[in-house]
């Protein structure tokens, strides 16, 4: 399998280092880390998506105009999955599958672009997406970017551990070397995406955790806008703090095993480019 890091999304808030903890200037700048995976029998398989072309071509009708200003979003086609698909030679049929770690607004835009992938999500992350009343729920999630997906696979919670996490390893047409395990509390439905290399596990915890120093050291760290946004996103704080701390242990324990990121810290995805495999 060979793994490719993407980013498919450009924000920059207002606030520079108080957000992404090394800009210099006034913006911050957060990405919007997907994977695209080249699989042997199961064609391509993306995790996550990002901003999607429509998303650039008609954002006032795809995004919310609240977060739309709130996180300074740079709408560029050359951050669509789809045009850095073309760049790599491949095009949009060439994806089958796309798992989702939720379904917010910068995760699942570009499903639009892929009509005819299946795309896999556990059914709690859909249902509460469909039944919102707040105001952030109609702002984070946009009908407009998935209410044409033909092809949703849907999970409960449960089945198999990994390390320690309740896992669903059997998403229908991929192997069990892609595993989506249950991180709730950002969302009612969040999940990471665990994906097995030939040098150990890579753990996609989606937006679980914001900042790179939330993990992989003794002092766990987070910048004041992250955790500003972390909680004024969370639908269950005892929920989300629990997984954090969970995941804090897992990159602690077992970090010769699995290489954990998450989705808007753009140093990671430097990082993880770098050692792409």
């Amino acid at each position: 399998m060979r793994i490719h890091h993407l980013n498919c999304g450009c924000m920059c808030p207002l606030g520079g280092a108080l957000f992404d903890g090394f800009s210099k200037g006034l913006t911050a700048q957060l990405v919007c880390h997907c994977l695209l995976l080249e699989t042997d029998q199961h064609g391509l398989v993306l995790v996550d998506t990002g901003f999607g072309t429509e998303d650039v071509r008609r954002p006032g009708e795809r995004l919310s105009p609240f977060f739309r200003a709130l996180n300074n979003i740079r709408l560029e086609p050359r951050y669509t999955a789809l045009e850095q698909l073309h760049r790599l030679g491949f095009a949009a049929e060439d994806v089958r599958h796309i798992v989702l770690t939720h379904l917010d607004f910068d995760h699942a835009g570009g499903l639009s672009d892929f009509p005819q992938a299946q795309v896999h999500v556990l059914q709690r992350e859909m249902d509460a997406a469909r039944a919102t009343r707040s105001f952030i729920g109609h702002s984070r999630y946009r009908h407009r970017q998935w209410d044409e997906v033909r092809h949703w696979q849907f999970y409960e919670p449960g089945g198999d551990l990994w390390f320690g996490f309740q896992a669903v390893r059997e998403l229908r047409g991929l192997r069990p070397e892609i595993q989506l395990i249950p991180l709730t509390g950002h969302t009612h439905g969040h999940a990471g995406v665990a994906v097995q290399t030939d040098s150990g596990w890579l753990l996609h915890a989606g937006d679980a955790y914001f900042f790179r120093e939330e993990v992989g050291r003794n002092e766990r760290h987070c910048t004041p806008g992250l955790r500003f946004y972390q909680r004024m996103m969370e639908v269950d704080r005892t929920a989300r703090l629990a997984n954090q701390h969970r995941l804090w242990t897992l990159s602690l324990e077992h970090r010769d095993e699995v290489t954990l990121f998450c989705s808007h810290d753009a140093q990671e995805l430097a990082r993880m480019q770098r050692g792409a495999h």
